[in-house]
């Protein structure tokens, strides 16, 4: 246990992936670490513990992924999704060192799966851990605690001693009490501001109070909005963020990777009025699956259904809640809320409009497109014809906020009016916006926490020794 009035090297404010991995880097170079984690124990590691996967460039096969991802074609995935909002340069250091993630987490205990197949299209791209997120992060928690660094949980960052751009201490919340704790260097690697609906709703309007929180709900943002106050730089906008299309009936907080729908591909999507309002083909669905969250919270009560047939049941993972089944449109349109005719409209102009040519594949872009619809569907086009009809309500599931604090190559924090922070570092969903200005890449949040959190561990224990 941390003593009162006692310095460290690196305090770490957060006790997610990108904090692990700066903690460890920082420990292994010698420095002595404090992680404050706003969760309790149980809960530690806040969105982390629901990751599975991380995205990396390779230039070959391994044993973890098939084929190639070269910097090239990784680097041009993210411009098209997040059509060039990002910081090309801290993009490229993000890539360049994916390639080399998997073989350090490794040697730090992490354990990963063979290559997987399926329709999730990932085999090339990312490799899973064993045990998801929640394994990977104990183990990060070992071999910190091998090296010495200290953790106090339920320890809410409240406030920062900040003077012309150096930190000395920051007041914390442990437990119900306020302490203060000074050390040399400073890690910002508490997330964003997503479970602080009151952000949110500045951010969104009214909206926002129909958003589920996929992860952690001690992501309140109090940390970036001391240092925003405190005069740094912001990146990307109050309103971008990770939003994926999870099942309605989903707990509001913490519900995590179970209650994602992967529906969408293979569907078509309407919403209250039972109209359809996106191409739900228009690529891969790891590099489309984080704008349906948006989609739908622009939608009429920030809701929608993903609607199939019994030819498309086999080709998602399992939902965590039961379908909803009915032997007819009309009868699904019941089940559902919604107009019969409305949605028996849209069904049968949907499969007129299919094209019956070519074989439908799911492994790739088939081509099979819709004609004379708008909006089109471009891929994976086939009536749905086949009873039982099934349909999921969806809402917006927020997984992490974009906006954040402005870093340099180092993850040291910059000021707002153009100044170098002398020993505060940013890591993680923190600082993601200057790589994510919007959309997303499966994989590419744990990627970015992973690379900066090393960074800013290495800075921070090499400013706390000089």
């Amino acid at each position: 246990m941390a003593n009162q009035g006692e310095t460290h090297d690196v305090l770490i404010a957060g006790g997610g992936n990108a904090a692990l991995c700066a903690a460890i880097t920082a420990a292994e170079r010698g420095a002595r670490v404090l992680i404050a984690e706003a969760a309790p124990k149980g809960f530690r590691a806040g969105n982390s513990r629901h990751t599975r996967n991380l995205r990396t460039a390779h230039e070959a096969p391994t044993r973890l992924l098939s084929g190639r991802y070269p910097v090239a074609e990784y680097l041009d995935d993210l411009m098209r999704v997040t059509a060039g909002k990002t910081d090309e340069r801290l993009a490229r250091i993000t890539i360049e060192e994916s390639a080399g993630l998997a073989e350090w987490m490794h040697a730090r205990g992490v354990r990963f799966q063979p290559a997987i197949s399926g329709t999730l299209s990932l085999e090339r791209t990312n490799p899973f851990f064993r045990g998801g997120g929640k394994a990977m992060m104990n183990a990060y928690y070992l071999t910190a605690a091998r090296l010495g660094v200290e953790v106090i949980y339920d320890a809410e960052v409240i406030g920062l001693e900040i003077d012309k751009g150096v930190f000395s201490a920051a007041q914390v919340r442990h437990r119900g009490f306020e302490r203060r704790i000074a050390a040399r260097a400073f890690i910002a690697a508490s997330g964003g501001f997503q479970a602080n609906f009151d952000w949110l709703e500045e951010a969104w309007g009214p909206a926002a109070r129909n958003f589920l929180i996929r992860g952690t709900p001690y992501a309140k943002g109090t940390v970036l909005r001391l240092l925003l106050d405190a005069g740094f730089a912001s990146v990307a906008e109050a309103d971008q963020c990770h939003a994926i299309a999870i099942d309605a009936r989903g707990p509001r907080f913490d519900g995590g990777i179970a209650t994602r729908i992967d529906s969408v591909p293979f569907s078509i999507m309407v919403n209250r009025e039972a109209q359809r309002f996106y191409d739900e083909g228009e690529d891969f669905w790891p590099k489309r699956y984080a704008i349906w969250g948006r989609l739908i919270a622009k939608q009429p009560d920030q809701i929608a259904w993903s609607i199939i047939d019994a030819k498309a049941e086999e080709l998602f993972l399992p939902p965590l809640y039961p379908p909803i089944r009915a032997q007819s449109i009309a009868g699904l349109a019941e089940a559902l809320g919604l107009d019969p005719a409305a949605l028996g409209a849209t069904v049968d102009a949907y499969n007129a409009a299919c094209d019956a040519e070519g074989p439908f594949d799911p492994g790739v872009l088939d081509g099979r497109r819709t004609h004379g619809l708008t909006p089109p569907k471009t891929n994976w086009a086939r009536p749905i014809d086949q009873p039982p009809y099934i349909g999921f309500p969806l809402r917006p599931g927020i997984t992490f906020t974009y906006l954040g604090v402005k870093v340099d190559e180092s993850a040291a924090a910059q000021m707002a009016d153009g100044g170098r922070a002398e020993n505060i570092y940013a890591a993680g969903e923190i600082m993601a916006g200057n790589v994510l200005g919007q959309g997303y890449l499966g994989g590419l949040g744990l990627t970015i926490g992973s690379v900066f959190g090393r960074r800013a561990g290495e800075a921070a224990a090499r400013h706390a020794r000089h």
